[in-house]
């Protein structure tokens, strides 16, 4: 599997990845995607809008999280071409399913299961018709360079490289709680999973990435 091209808009903090783990990564950015509890009022206007046909709470909806669902699309589907796809996909079937929409979870929670699920689709539908290869990458990962004694290639190289050894659910969550800043009762929402399970499955996505990100050290320590 070719690297995931991880989209990162915010400054990894995670220097000691290797000796101390995998921490939580912080977008700088947080304060301004933040997410809204189910029953918050803007968030349950917002929908009533846009169940009522209002097109303008739709232009809303996409300047609040359109670069957001951008963000995690082009982080699963790995073009800037199917991430956009995917979100303009997305609001169609929105828009088509919004009556369907009970404010059990947020709005914003229940529009990225809708992405999640559609991204899962054109993802499979590439992969069927033999479209996903990493020829066709819009932006390869640069090949590791040589390391001389003691170096190691980028952390966010290594990472994007990590992530993309991870089962598809293991993929999810993480991208979801760590990059896109979502809590386990969201993921939980999204994912149709139970909180605990994206816990777990959080816990089991980080050591996966520890024991990938640690392989090129002890390898080296070894040569040494």
């Amino acid at each position: 599997m070719g690297s995931v091209g991880v989209t990162l808009p915010w400054e990894l903090r995670i220097s000691t990845v290797a000796r101390e783990g995998i921490s939580r990564v912080e977008p700088s950015e947080r304060g301004s995607h933040a997410n809204p509890a189910a029953g918050n009022p803007e968030d349950m206007a917002l929908a009533a809008a846009c169940q009522a046909g209002d097109l303008h709470a739709y232009e809303r909806l996409y300047r609040l999280q359109g670069g957001r669902m951008k963000n995690f699309a082009r982080n699963l589907l790995g073009t800037k071409s199917d991430a956009e796809d995917a979100v303009q996909e997305t609001f169609l079937k929105v828009q088509r399913s919004i009556a369907s929409f009970r404010g059990h979870a947020s709005f914003v929670t229940w529009t990225f299961r809708i992405l999640v699920n559609t991204c899962h689709d054109l993802r499979r539908s590439r992969m069927r018709r033999k479209e996903i290869v990493p020829e066709e990458r819009e932006e390869r990962a640069m090949p590791a360079e040589p390391r001389a004694p003691g170096g190691h290639p980028s952390l966010k190289l290594a990472l994007e490289r990590a992530i993309a050894q991870l089962t598809q659910h293991q993929r999810d969550v993480f991208l979801l709680y760590e990059v896109e800043g979502f809590r386990h009762a969201e993921i939980a929402e999204m994912l149709e999973i139970s909180e605990t399970a994206s816990k777990n499955t959080l816990f089991q996505a980080k050591k996966n990435l520890r024991q990938v990100l640690e392989a090129p050290r002890s390898s080296h320590a070894g040569g040494a």
